[in-house]
Parts: C-alpha cells; sequence; structure tokens
C-alpha cells in the first residue's frame, strides 16, 4: 500500500538564516521575510490541497516543536482558515543539532574550529558534531517518524529535515549529508511518485 502523501514547508526565513549562522536545534524566530514565506506558504498549499481533493480540517498537521517550525505552521493553519493551534509537534522533526558548533558560521568555524571540520569533510554522513549528532543520526529519526504516518500530512519543519526525507524516501540520494539548498517560501509534495516543488 502507498504512503500517504507528505506536504513539507521548511521554516521561513530566520535572522540567523539570513546570516547563514548554523541555528541547529536553538530557537531563532522567524523574520518579518520568513512570515511572509510562511504566509506564501499557505496560499501554495491550498491550491495544492485544492488540487488534490483535500478537506483542510481531516490532514495531520504536525510540526517540529522548534518556534522558527511552529510559527511557520501556525501562519500556514491560518492561512487555510483553520485554528492556528490544531496542530501536533513530534521532536524527531527537529533540525540536525549541531552541538557547539550552534550560532557560528562555517567561515567562523574555520578559524575556531579547522580540526573538527575537516573530520566532519572525511565523512560528512557519520561525523558526529561536538555535543551534537551526525547526519545519519538526523536521517534516522526522520525515517522512524515517516514509517508510522498514516495519513495525508502537512508538516512544517527545516532544512536538514527535509534533506534527510529526500534522501530516506530515494529522492535526492545525498552521499555527502545534510547539503543543498531547501527553499523557503516553498511547498515539497513527497508520494509514490517522487517529489515535486511548488513555489
Amino acid at each position: 500500500m502507498p504512503k500517504p502523501i507528505v506536504y513539507f514547508a521548511r521554516h521561513g526565513q530566520t535572522a540567523w538564516n539570513a546570516e547563514r549562522r548554523l541555528q541547529g536545534q536553538l530557537d531563532v524566530p522567524l523574520n518579518e521575510l520568513g512570515r511572509t514565506q510562511s504566509s506564501r506558504c499557505a496560499g501554495i498549499l491550498r491550491d495544492l490541497l485544492a488540487r488534490d481533493g483535500h478537506d483542510f480540517g481531516t490532514l495531520d498537521y504536525v510540526s517540529s516543536p522548534l518556534g522558527r517550525a511552529r510559527e511557520t505552521m501556525e501562519l500556514i493553519r491560518g492561512g487555510l482558515g483553520l485554528a492556528p493551534t490544531g496542530y501536533r509537534t513530534d521532536p524527531r522533526l527537529m533540525e540536525m543539532s549541531f552541538g557547539r558548533w550552534e550560532g557560528y558560521t562555517l567561515e567562523e568555524l574555520k578559524l575556531r574550529e579547522p580540526e573538527s571540520l575537516a573530520a566532519r569533510e572525511l565523512d560528512r554522513l557519520g561525523y558526529v558534531v561536538p555535543g551534537g549528532e551526525s547526519y545519519r543520526q538526523l536521517a534516522a529519526r526522520v525515517r522512524q517518524w515517516y514509517d508510522e504516518i498514516g495519513r495525508v500530512t502537512v508538516v512544517a519543519a527545516h532544512g536538514g529535515v527535509c534533506r534527510a526525507l529526500m534522501d530516506e524516501l530515494g529522492a535526492m540520494p545525498n552521499t555527502s549529508g545534510s547539503t543543498g539548498e531547501i527553499g523557503q517560501g516553498v511547498i515539497y509534495v513527497f508520494n509514490e511518485t517522487g517529489l515535486a516543488r511548488y513555489e
């Protein structure tokens, strides 16, 4: 039996996204552009759900527990005419933990921790960030979440989570670990035929 469709929104932009800082599991709020992007997601999703014949109120809505994803979900639900807080959270959808690297840019880390960065380059999938986790650990928890879904689901989460889901479902095999740009203000649709992006 095919898995239900997943409609995935990466959270909108934060100030740290704009500065290219590693946020990981630190709770950085959306900025004004991020709120605009999240509202744009609501419009895209409304059209997709109507096209696909879904009743907005009968779907499962789940978010990462981090504030930037929750605010994105609440803006999406409000844009669909649903109660903003009528969703659940799942910690398995949190962004990859970057441990003591969180808050720094890669340029800053090249000066502070060149040895750690070099070690990660040798094993991008398996390297455990100091105080954090590896891309493989992220992918394992995302896969566990996905294997449990039972109905059409709308998700608000993070770029790393989206990449891991792409990898686990074979939509974008990832040999280098948590790389590649995941758009903000767009909707990714995962279904039995693959992956589509709408903006």
